[in-house]
């Protein structure tokens, strides 16, 4: 009986091989640089130009040297009418339809003159709303006169005017005003803003004669 070395079994590894090499981990990769947050920058407050024009787009009262001068801190008047020309003169070049204009005792932004029939096809002419000739000779009264009671108006009519200051103060062209005599106790009226926009007038000094105010 001969001593036969048992065959291999086939999942046995032969000693004699050499062992495989070994499977290369997997790379791992680095974490990537964590990078800080750059520090924001100091915010930057707009240049006074820019301040004053928004001032006027919002609207309402004309801007006053006063009024500027709160948004603007150390703002003086002759560097408000500095911004003003220099904010014009870009209007000017850049073909916009709006100008700063003096109002009053101040500046308002308004649509040049050649551009304001726009604001009639928007809302309607002024001219729709026509007065009658008393109630505009009533108007005139108030209007140079003023404050007026309506006794003074009444006087200066020989005819009662009751009726017709109620119509101008509904359509707000005048308003009742306080006078300087505190002992009088009759109501007074004043012309009002409206009144001056209807006109187009800068402020009172600029009416015109009475013979010149004309139907709206």
């Amino acid at each position: 009986m001969t001593d036969e070395a048992p065959e291999p079994t086939l999942w046995q590894v032969d000693a004699a091989e050499e062992p495989a090499a070994p499977e290369p981990e997997p790379e791992v990769a680095s974490p990537a640089p964590t990078i800080a947050p750059a520090a924001a920058a100091p915010a930057v407050p707009p240049p006074p130009k820019r301040i004053v024009e928004a001032l006027l787009f919002v609207g309402g009262a004309p801007l006053t040297a006063e009024r500027a001068a709160e948004a603007v801190r150390g703002l003086t008047p002759e560097q408000l009418q500095e911004a003003i020309a220099d904010l014009n003169r870009d209007y000017r070049e850049q073909g916009r339809p709006y100008a700063i204009v003096p109002k009053e005792h101040g500046w308002v932004l308004t649509l040049r003159p050649r551009y304001r029939p726009v604001i009639d096809r928007l809302y309607g002419s002024n001219r729709e709303a026509r007065l009658s000739q008393q109630v505009i000779d009533v108007l005139a009264l108030v209007a140079y006169r003023q404050p007026a009671t309506r006794q003074e108006i009444d006087t200066f009519r020989g005819a009662e005017s009751g009726s017709l200051l109620r119509q101008l103060v509904r359509r707000g062209l005048i308003a009742v005003v306080q006078r300087g005599d505190a002992s009088q106790r009759e109501v007074a009226y004043g012309t009002t803003q409206r009144f001056l926009d209807l006109f187009n007038l800068r402020s009172l000094e600029d009416l015109p004669q009475t013979q010149d105010l004309q139907r709206l």
